[in-house]
């Protein structure tokens, strides 16, 4: 009865691993989605502000 205590231990420990693991690269990858949309609304708006400059020249 004695080794299955540590079996267990072990694979619970493997599972905490796993989920640690996993959950890191959820936020990396919400890290990146968000990085991904933020230079994407940047540049709309320097685009948008560059064809307000335009307008304004013509």
């Amino acid at each position: 009865m004695g080794n299955r205590g540590v079996i267990g231990d072990k694979w619970s420990s493997r599972i905490l691993w796993l989920v640690a693991i996993g959950s890191a690269a959820g936020l990396y990858m919400v890290a990146v989605e968000r990085q991904t949309q933020n230079r994407q609304k940047m540049m709309a708006e320097k685009l948008k502000a560059m064809d307000l400059d335009s307008g304004e020249e013509a």
